[in-house]
């Protein structure tokens, strides 16, 4: 019997061996796998990197760009004012208000009767509920949702 217990105990031995080298070989692709992972990781980084790199040196040249502009239409306002100032332009200041219609008016005369009106509410006046009845369905709609809370929390 000792051989045949020591014939099982060589068998047993023998598959213990083969499934740590099967356990062996699975942790090496995981291993394996998790490496091929991070470098996807890192490639990806990069990629996003140089992305964001690439929008910021855009943005750059955007800002650069603008400022240019913007220098050059000063120089050329300033020029301008300067070209007046030599004629003798009675304007001192080269940006003026004058010409510009209140909004709504324009060449329409019932619009200007209507903004010449007493009362008549002024551009950033806030509109009235019975300009906008839309204004009564949402309030009894808040009237609503608050009775029902009420309603619920006397219930409770």
């Amino acid at each position: 019997m000792s051989q045949e217990s020591e014939q099982q105990r060589a068998e047993s031995d023998a598959r213990a061996a083969e499934l740590r080298e099967e356990l062996a070989i699975t942790d090496l692709r995981r291993a394996e796998e998790q490496e091929a992972k991070a470098e996807e990781a890192i490639a990806e980084a990069q990629q996003d990197e140089s992305r964001k790199e690439r929008k910021r040196r855009e943005a750059e040249e955007r800002s650069t760009a603008a400022a240019e502009e913007a220098e050059k239409a000063r120089a050329a306002a300033t020029a301008k004012a300067d070209e007046a100032r030599s004629r003798g332009d009675t304007l001192s200041d080269p940006v003026s208000g004058a010409a510009v219609a209140s909004p709504g008016r324009g060449a329409d005369p019932k619009a200007a009767a209507a903004a010449a009106a007493p009362g008549a509410p002024s551009g950033g006046a806030a509109a009235t509920a019975q300009d906008k009845p839309e204004l009564y369905v949402a309030a009894a709609f808040v009237g609503a949702f608050l009775f029902a809370r009420i309603l619920k929390k006397i219930a409770e």
